[in-house]
């Protein structure tokens, strides 16, 4: 593993930081005080507070959109493809919550990255859109509106970052397994 950088230090308290207060409430004075520095020592390693809100959700935007090509790309079932993308929401969820709270409330204020970001959200969306209608295509999974099942998954999987903290004794595994058997097989025996 290698060592944290100071910049990679700001980061995680910024991430943190906007999960606790939300990215407008907080001030460059805040970050400071939570890393123990002065505000014009943070300029030495960012330009702004812009510049920390971009690195935080741009960084998870691209490993979800690079996880799902791969997954999408993969020559395996729909049920594999979705279990692989309800595991990529968990490893993701789990290691970085502070930033997926980023990633699903801040990302409007991304300004100059905005169009960007969203390119990337759409584009994840359609590819686990097309995963699903291939799926009912192929009668690997049930013919329902493809929409609110994406809609039903997504919506759970968006929300991890703010049930996984709250487990103390998580075992990404075992969840992995239970959540995908819930959401792809549903809670009949």
């Amino acid at each position: 593993m290698k060592p944290q950088n100071r910049k990679d230090e700001i980061v995680k308290a910024a991430a943190k930081l906007f999960k606790k207060k939300g990215y407008s409430a907080v001030t460059m004075r805040d970050l400071a005080t939570a890393l123990g520095i002065k505000a014009a020592s943070l300029y030495n390693h960012i330009n702004s507070k812009q510049e920390l809100l971009n690195t935080i959700i741009i960084s998870i935007a691209e490993e979800f959109t690079n996880e799902m090509n791969s997954i999408k790309n993969a020559d395996t079932a729909t049920a594999q493809k979705l279990t692989d993308i309800v595991e990529l929401h968990i490893k993701i969820a789990s290691e970085n919550t502070y930033g997926m709270a980023s990633l699903n409330n801040d990302w409007m204020h991304l300004e100059d990255q905005l169009e960007y970001y969203l390119t990337l959200r759409n584009g994840y969306e359609e590819d686990f859109r097309n995963i699903i209608k291939a799926g009912i295509k192929h009668k690997e999974i049930v013919d329902e509106n493809p929409e609110i099942i994406l809609f039903s998954l997504l919506s759970t999987l968006r929300s991890l970052y703010l049930w996984i903290p709250k487990k103390e004794a998580l075992d990404k595994n075992s969840l992995s397994k239970s959540l995908s058997h819930i959401l792809i097989k549903g809670i009949n025996s």
